[in-house]
């Protein structure tokens, strides 16, 4: 096995990419179908020199940044920008940022804020901790976001789904102010030196690229306690919500309940829900 993998896994792909599918043109005397390390470096916004080190193994420490830019430049799927992830991490000695130092970070709800769900049933609300894991939510949440493959993974996250998961895109109508929402908070309310915070941002700039990364460079982005979102549903149809964030700073977690926000909303969850259509009321946003 070779002691470079990181840097052949971008030599590869360089060389198996071509200029029309990076939108360049082939220009005439190519010696090969794939791109040169400076149409490369062009593309990503580095220079060829640090390409050159990269690919030669004589720089195994890339930002997220980088790998994201690169990631974005060869056209990568999510299966290998998780590769090209890994293949950073292990040619880096393992990460850093997991340590036995780190804070703890919760991953399950207290009886009495589970109980709080139960009471609310059958509106859609979860419970979630500061990097955005689901950690619990009412039957009303999974009967909402269940089809569109939103708990699907074993230990749900919020910012996760939507960046790496192509059934959010389709799913929310108004992904961009959704994606706006989600990063500004994961921004805002987490203290930037958290290591679960950064072991996530590094995750989703290298996954997710530039739609990521460009928006947690935003400082400028506030989060908001009230929101809204329009969902596309699978069975229930378009669906307009709107959503209110209750905090428990104590865990660093949050609760988030989602209420029709008009009446044709309200009598397709009502159904969506086994219940008689009127049971629930459309919310006007204030």
């Amino acid at each position: 096995m070779s002691d470079n993998e990181l840097g052949t896994f971008l030599r590869n792909w360089r060389e198996a990419v071509t200029p029309a599918e990076a939108g360049l043109p082939a220009g005439p005397r190519r010696r090969t179908p794939g791109l040169r390390r400076a149409e490369l470096a062009t593309l990503a916004g580095i220079s060829v020199e640090y390409l050159t080190r990269l690919e030669q193994g004589r720089d195994r420490n890339p930002s997220a940044q980088v790998l994201g830019a690169l990631a974005d430049a060869l056209n990568l799927s999510l299966t290998d920008r998780m590769l090209l992830r890994r293949l950073t991490k292990e040619a880096d000695g393992g990460d850093p940022l997991v340590c036995a130092a780190a804070p703890s970070l919760s991953h399950t709800a207290r009886p009495t804020v589970r109980a709080v769900l139960d009471h609310l049933e059958p509106a859609p609300a979860i419970v979630v901790n500061w990097i955005g894991d689901i950690l619990a939510h009412t039957a009303g949440y999974e009967r909402l976001v269940g089809p569109i493959g939103l708990l699907d993974d074993e230990r749900p996250n919020l910012l996760r789904y939507l960046f790496t998961d192509e059934r959010a895109r389709s799913a929310y109508r108004d992904w961009d102010r959704v994606a706006d929402d989600l990063v500004a908070r994961l921004r805002h309310g987490v203290p930037l030196r958290d290591p679960h915070l950064a072991e996530l941002a590094d995750e989703l700039t290298v996954t997710a690229g530039a739609d990521f990364a460009d928006r947690f460079a935003d400082l400028a982005a506030a989060p908001r306690r009230t929101g809204s979102q329009h969902i596309e549903h699978p069975e229930a149809g378009s669906l307009r919500l709107l959503h209110e964030t209750l905090a428990l700073p104590d865990e660093g977690q949050r609760v988030i309940v989602h209420l029709p926000a008009d009446e044709a909303t309200a009598t397709a969850l009502d159904r969506l829900n086994g219940r008689r259509p009127g049971a629930l009321r459309a919310v006007a946003a204030g």
